[in-house]
């Protein structure tokens, strides 16, 4: 998640997207994402492996910047909310 194309990137997991967004977007998570105004969905992925979402949480967290923009861009070149459309 981001707060503006190029902006502050926040990566995390979960087992219910749709949810998980929508705290997010109306800042129900004190934290980070709250905190920096993250409420555009850039990017996402699914598995039903918990380890493997896990595996992959800690591994791109760990990634420079650079790398983080190009998977986001891969998918998502104008960096749209990708959840723009679930809550109307």
């Amino acid at each position: 998640m981001t707060n503006k194309k190029n902006g502050v990137l926040y990566t995390g997991i979960t087992n219910n997207i749709e949810r998980r967004v929508y705290e997010h977007k109306h800042k129900l998570i004190h934290g980070f994402t709250s905190k920096y105004n993250c409420t555009r969905l850039v990017y996402y992925d699914n598995t039903n492996d918990v380890r493997a979402a896990i595996s992959a949480e800690k591994q791109i967290k760990g990634w420079l910047r650079s790398k983080k923009v190009k998977l986001i861009e891969s998918i998502n070149p104008e960096w749209n909310d990708l959840s723009e459309e679930w809550y109307q």
